[in-house]
């Protein structure tokens, strides 16, 4: 699980990003994504009734989609608000297809800056 400086909770933040951020959309999911001024990142996800319209898989999806961002935490570039938006579909696959799928869009959103070997991807 993400630490809790590190999410989204504000009705503001979620209103502020959806209005003025970048989106990346693949087969999973929607990034929305924007800068903020912060010296760190923060995630925030929504999973909505169209996903499932049971509370426990909605909750698995929300928890396998901030075990994914966690694992990534430390190569993604400091300063950035990201929402992450599930689509219908991604509570039937496998969660390394959605570390990957994750993985993907943040290389898209420029937002990696390293992987093992220490040298930018962008």
């Amino acid at each position: 699980m993400l630490p809790k400086i590190n999410r989204i909770k504000k009705k503001k933040d979620f209103e502020m990003i959806f209005k003025n951020s970048k989106s990346f959309k693949n087969n999973l999911f929607i990034l929305k994504v924007i800068k903020n001024n912060l010296k760190l990142n923060r995630f925030g996800f929504v999973v909505s009734q169209k996903v499932s319209k049971k509370a426990i898989v909605r909750n698995k999806v929300k928890r396998r989609l901030s075990e994914a961002i966690r694992d990534k935490m430390k190569n993604i570039e400091i300063g950035t608000d990201s929402v992450l938006i599930a689509l219908p579909g991604i509570e039937k696959k496998e969660f390394s297809e959605i570390k990957e799928a994750i993985n993907n869009a943040l290389i898209r959103a420029k937002l990696i800056i390293r992987e093992n070997n220490n040298r930018p991807l962008h």
